[in-house]
């Protein structure tokens, strides 16, 4: 993923950041319920849904994409109880920006990605599923193994 993150803040100062953002958005819509609810989440699809739609290169809505991928993050640190980290060398080589998020278990995850892959590939790639996906998974938690019914199993 090619783009400008220079102006991200570092993972310290990204919730000032993302306040600043969603000032800045609900200050023209007033409408915007963007409430750091894991609800708010479907609302970014539909963000981003808006931008694709006049298919406009991505360099003229790039800082929108940072914003709405920084929100989303945000989202997941106040409600699946993440945390924001700064990247390391190979860390921001494989995912193409300096910060993230991790999760209690210790995944490191991209919600910036995500919502520039939402912009690039279309609803398939959704920001509100990939909350879903990640949360509640807890460190040393055990997954317990389920049967579907008529499925064979191995001996």
């Amino acid at each position: 993923m090619q783009g400008d993150f220079s102006t991200l803040p570092g993972a310290q100062d990204v919730r000032a950041h993302v306040a600043g953002f969603v000032a800045r958005l609900t200050a023209r819509n007033r409408q915007l319920p963007l409430d750091y609810s894991v609800a708010s989440l479907r609302l970014v699809d539909f963000m981003v849904d808006g931008l694709r739609r006049d298919r406009p290169e991505r360099e003229r809505v790039e800082a929108v994409l940072r914003g709405l991928g920084a929100y989303t993050g945000e989202v997941i640190v106040r409600r699946a109880g993440a945390r924001w980290v700064d990247f390391d060398e190979h860390q921001r080589a494989y995912f193409g920006q300096p910060l993230g998020i991790r999760m209690p278990d210790g995944r490191v995850w991209n919600p910036l990605g995500k919502v520039v892959n939402r912009f690039e590939a279309g609803p398939e790639e959704s920001v509100q599923r990939f909350y879903l996906m990640l949360h509640g998974r807890r460190a040393g938690r055990k997954v317990a193994a389920v049967t579907l019914p008529g499925a064979r199993t191995q001996s």
